[in-house]
């Protein structure tokens, strides 16, 4: 899924995913209709964002102060502004002081785009971006697979220079999305820095019709039959998607499942909680944690569609609802991660539709991994790290043997079925006690009780 303006740490911190609630919140003010009247009708979404920032916003930096945010309202409410363009600038410019690259406002157009977004369906070229807040830089999270960015050879951690010439420094999102974006079939050039080197790529727009998760059937040298799944975001479509999925695989007996979540930024909450709970059968999953410390926790509901030995494929680009999943595979020793550190994103956004129809993306929670741990800006360090091939390979080449990271975790995948086929052998109601020993000798499984 493309999200342009958004998605995916210091890139890390360099980040811009948006991980969404999907249960809206219009808790906040009922009768906000009588309790925001004022003379300036612009004035009106200005505060709209200022009440829902004072009420639910979650301070990740502790630099958050509620008495200067009761001044900056003043302040902003105390101005004339003669057309929305004057008080989305203040609106930006009022967000500006919360230090938090996740919490945004979006103009109708673009909130309505990330609507359509986060229902798979959208237009553009393939890119999700992020601002880092120290250099100041516009840099790629990730491209998306199968559109022109990708096909184009754009990579994660790559900076964008220049779009159509006009230079990005000091340029904001929400101005790079405008340019990026366009009429289908038009052309966007990017300058793009990849380490000390820069280069142009023209980019073609079209729309982008993803299908949230692929998969197959792979058979290993010694005819083992693997179910091969690829998650590539986190829509609302990914779940059912995925449910579809494992009961096909199921249904033509695999031995047990490479999961691959590389490159995927994230997507919706609920999306990753449903996701988890097609392996994890009991168990946390995900807690989260309010700015008012009140924690609210997923578990597993015995309901999971497999049990079978399962290796997760993950890399720099994994991020936020990717994390979530990973982190309960892991701390459940449900299964094993395998490839590079994760990206690092342990916050939770709320999107909300404003007064006028614009919208706001507000960090409203924080999220931990089962065993309690807070991965934010940190990443997940999965259990076997592999790198991924020096050349790049083709699209069709990614979840084959000539994929470094998937060939380590099909080797790791095929250690865990041998392993669990043999200690199923072993009867314990026997006296086939040097069988025993041999079995874990093998294993290298030692207990002394």
């Amino acid at each position: 899924m493309e999200l342009d303006y958004l998605k995916i740490k210091k890139l890390l911190k360099k980040k811009f995913i948006v991980l969404f609630v999907t249960t809206f919140t219009w808790t906040f003010f009922n009768n906000f209709a009588e309790a925001t009247i004022l003379n300036n009708g612009h004035k009106e979404v200005i505060d709209h964002v200022w009440q829902i920032v004072y009420r639910d916003f979650l301070d990740s930096s502790g630099k958050f102060q509620k008495s200067n945010w009761i001044k900056l309202r003043k302040d902003f409410l105390s101005k004339t502004y003669s057309d929305s363009n004057e008080a989305y600038d203040a609106i930006r410019d009022m967000l500006s002081n919360l230090d938090d690259s996740y919490t945004r406002f979006l103009e109708p157009k673009e909130f309505n785009q990330m609507k359509i977004d986060t229902s798979g369906e959208l237009t553009g070229v393939g890119i999700q971006i992020v601002k880092d807040k120290e250099s100041d830089e516009l840099i790629i999270v990730s491209p998306i697979e199968g559109t022109p960015a990708y096909e184009a050879g754009i990579k994660a951690k790559d900076k964008i220079l220049s779009i159509d010439d006009i230079p990005t420094e000091g340029m904001n999102i929400e101005d790079a999305v405008r340019l990026i974006r366009g009429k289908k079939g038009t052309k966007v050039k990017l300058e793009i820095l990849r380490g000390s080197k820069s280069f142009l790529k023209v980019l073609l727009r079209q729309k982008i019709e993803i299908k949230s998760v692929v998969s197959k059937v792979n058979q290993t040298k010694n005819g083992l039959l693997i179910g091969y799944l690829r998650i590539k975001q986190f829509n609302a479509n990914a779940s059912r998607e995925t449910r579809d999925a494992i009961k096909d695989l199921e249904a033509k007996q695999v031995a047990g499942y490479v999961l691959d979540l590389r490159s995927n930024p994230g997507g919706l909450l609920e999306s990753s909680i449903d996701i988890s709970r097609h392996f994890i059968n009991k168990g946390i999953i995900v807690s989260t944690v309010s700015k008012d410390g009140l924690k609210e926790i997923k578990r597993g509901n015995g309901q999971a569609l497999t049990k079978k030995p399962l290796v997760v494929l993950v890399n720099e680009g994994s991020a936020s609802a990717s994390e979530i999943v990973s982190g309960a595979i892991k701390d459940n020793k449900r299964g094993k991660l395998v490839g590079k550190k994760t990206f690092g994103k342990g916050l939770v956004q709320s999107m909300r539709t404003l007064v006028d129809g614009s919208g706001l993306t507000v960090t409203v929670a924080k999220y931990l991994t089962p065993n309690g741990t807070d991965i934010n800006e940190s990443g997940i360090v999965p259990d076997i790290e592999v790198k991924m091939n020096i050349n790049p390979i083709l699209e069709k080449e990614i979840g084959t043997r000539r994929d470094n990271q998937y060939r380590a975790g099909e080797k790791e995948l095929i250690n865990i079925i041998k392993s669990k086929n043999q200690i199923s052998q072993f009867n314990p109601e026997t006296k086939n006690l040097k069988a025993f020993l041999e079995i874990n000798k093998k294993n290298r499984v030692f207990s002394l009780n």
